[in-house]
Protein backbone atom coordinates (compact mmCIF):
# COMPACT_ATOMS: atom_id res chain seq x y z
CA UNK A 1 0.00 0.00 0.00
CA UNK A 2 1.30 3.29 -1.29
CA UNK A 3 0.92 5.95 1.65
CA UNK A 4 1.33 10.04 0.71
CA UNK A 5 2.27 12.21 3.12
CA UNK A 6 0.50 15.82 3.19
CA UNK A 7 3.58 17.12 1.54
CA UNK A 8 2.72 14.94 -2.17
CA UNK A 9 -1.16 15.82 -1.23
CA UNK A 10 -0.35 19.33 -1.15
CA UNK A 11 1.90 19.52 -4.08
CA UNK A 12 -0.53 17.36 -5.66
CA UNK A 13 -3.43 19.59 -5.69
CA UNK A 14 -1.79 22.83 -6.72
CA UNK A 15 -0.85 20.64 -9.54
CA UNK A 16 -4.63 19.75 -10.14
CA UNK A 17 -5.56 23.14 -9.63
CA UNK A 18 -2.86 24.60 -12.12
CA UNK A 19 -3.92 22.33 -14.75
CA UNK A 20 -7.97 23.14 -14.70
CA UNK A 21 -7.21 26.70 -14.89
CA UNK A 22 -4.76 26.23 -17.61
CA UNK A 23 -7.81 24.18 -19.74
CA UNK A 24 -10.47 27.15 -18.59
CA UNK A 25 -8.06 29.79 -19.90
CA UNK A 26 -10.03 30.41 -23.26
CA UNK A 27 -7.86 30.76 -26.19
CA UNK A 28 -7.07 33.69 -28.10
CA UNK A 29 -10.01 34.83 -30.18
CA UNK A 30 -9.34 34.75 -34.10
CA UNK A 31 -9.00 38.12 -35.81
CA UNK A 32 -11.96 38.85 -37.85
CA UNK A 33 -10.84 40.79 -41.33
CA UNK A 34 -13.46 42.31 -42.50
CA UNK A 35 -13.49 42.95 -46.46
CA UNK A 36 -15.24 46.00 -48.46
CA UNK A 37 -15.91 48.27 -45.24
CA UNK A 38 -15.86 51.62 -46.53
CA UNK A 39 -17.39 53.82 -43.80
CA UNK A 40 -17.15 51.81 -40.71
CA UNK A 41 -13.52 51.04 -39.64
CA UNK A 42 -11.42 48.36 -40.78
CA UNK A 43 -10.69 46.94 -37.24
CA UNK A 44 -14.47 46.90 -36.06
CA UNK A 45 -14.87 44.73 -33.52
CA UNK A 46 -17.49 42.00 -34.25
CA UNK A 47 -19.54 42.97 -30.79
CA UNK A 48 -19.77 46.54 -32.43
CA UNK A 49 -20.47 45.89 -36.05
CA UNK A 50 -23.72 43.53 -34.78
CA UNK A 51 -24.51 45.78 -32.18
CA UNK A 52 -24.64 48.58 -34.96
CA UNK A 53 -26.29 46.59 -37.42
CA UNK A 54 -28.60 45.48 -34.81
CA UNK A 55 -29.60 48.42 -32.50
CA UNK A 56 -28.81 51.02 -35.30
CA UNK A 57 -30.27 49.54 -38.43
CA UNK A 58 -32.62 47.05 -37.38
CA UNK A 59 -33.81 49.19 -35.07
CA UNK A 60 -33.63 52.33 -36.70
CA UNK A 61 -35.12 51.59 -40.14
CA UNK A 62 -37.69 48.40 -39.10
CA UNK A 63 -35.38 46.01 -41.54
CA UNK A 64 -33.26 42.89 -41.48
CA UNK A 65 -30.11 41.97 -42.73
CA UNK A 66 -31.22 41.21 -46.07
CA UNK A 67 -32.00 44.68 -46.92
CA UNK A 68 -28.93 45.66 -47.86
CA UNK A 69 -27.23 42.22 -47.68
CA UNK A 70 -27.64 40.23 -50.73
CA UNK A 71 -27.72 36.68 -50.76
CA UNK A 72 -24.75 34.58 -51.16
CA UNK A 73 -24.19 33.05 -54.29
CA UNK A 74 -24.35 29.20 -53.10
CA UNK A 75 -27.93 30.22 -51.70
CA UNK A 76 -27.20 29.81 -48.08
CA UNK A 77 -26.97 32.63 -45.98
CA UNK A 78 -25.76 36.12 -47.18
CA UNK A 79 -22.91 37.89 -48.87
CA UNK A 80 -22.11 40.76 -46.55
CA UNK A 81 -19.00 41.86 -48.73
CA UNK A 82 -21.08 41.85 -51.71
CA UNK A 83 -22.18 45.43 -53.33
CA UNK A 84 -24.88 43.80 -55.22
CA UNK A 85 -27.99 45.48 -53.60
CA UNK A 86 -28.54 49.33 -54.27
CA UNK A 87 -29.23 49.85 -50.63
CA UNK A 88 -26.00 49.19 -49.32
CA UNK A 89 -24.56 52.00 -51.44
CA UNK A 90 -27.38 54.19 -49.89
CA UNK A 91 -26.82 53.15 -46.32
CA UNK A 92 -23.19 54.29 -46.64
CA UNK A 93 -24.38 57.54 -47.84
CA UNK A 94 -26.81 57.99 -45.15
CA UNK A 95 -23.73 57.20 -42.98
CA UNK A 96 -21.42 59.42 -44.14
CA UNK A 97 -24.56 61.72 -44.03
CA UNK A 98 -24.89 61.83 -40.05
CA UNK A 99 -21.47 61.57 -39.85
CA UNK A 100 -21.26 64.84 -41.40
CA UNK A 101 -24.63 66.61 -40.05
CA UNK A 102 -23.32 65.64 -36.30
CA UNK A 103 -19.65 67.27 -37.27
CA UNK A 104 -20.81 70.50 -38.65
CA UNK A 105 -23.92 71.12 -37.00
CA UNK A 106 -23.48 69.83 -33.49
CA UNK A 107 -19.73 69.72 -32.82
CA UNK A 108 -19.38 66.07 -32.39
CA UNK A 109 -15.51 65.99 -32.84
CA UNK A 110 -14.91 62.73 -33.92
CA UNK A 111 -18.39 61.14 -34.29
CA UNK A 112 -18.45 57.76 -34.18
CA UNK A 113 -21.41 55.47 -35.43
CA UNK A 114 -22.98 52.94 -33.14
CA UNK A 115 -22.84 55.36 -29.91
CA UNK A 116 -25.11 57.81 -28.03
CA UNK A 117 -22.61 60.63 -28.84
CA UNK A 118 -24.41 61.29 -32.36
CA UNK A 119 -27.77 63.68 -32.05
CA UNK A 120 -28.73 63.18 -35.83
CA UNK A 121 -29.05 58.79 -36.44
CA UNK A 122 -30.82 56.73 -38.16
CA UNK A 123 -34.07 56.71 -36.00
CA UNK A 124 -33.72 60.21 -36.02
CA UNK A 125 -35.66 60.41 -39.88
CA UNK A 126 -36.55 56.87 -40.07
CA UNK A 127 -38.44 56.34 -36.71
CA UNK A 128 -37.96 52.00 -37.28
CA UNK A 129 -39.50 52.57 -41.00
CA UNK A 130 -37.43 51.92 -43.83
CA UNK A 131 -38.12 54.83 -45.69
CA UNK A 132 -39.00 58.05 -43.53
CA UNK A 133 -42.37 60.12 -44.11
CA UNK A 134 -43.92 58.52 -47.17
CA UNK A 135 -40.44 58.52 -49.14
CA UNK A 136 -40.61 54.96 -50.29
CA UNK A 137 -39.64 54.56 -54.01
CA UNK A 138 -42.34 53.90 -56.26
Amino acid sequence: MIRLNKKHLVIAGFGAVIALCVAATPAKPTEVKYTNLKVLPKNISPKELQGMMVDDFQDGLGVTCNFCHANAADGHGLDFASDAKPEKEIARAMMRMTIGLNKKYFKVKHPKLGTDALVVNCNTCHKGQAFPDGAEPK
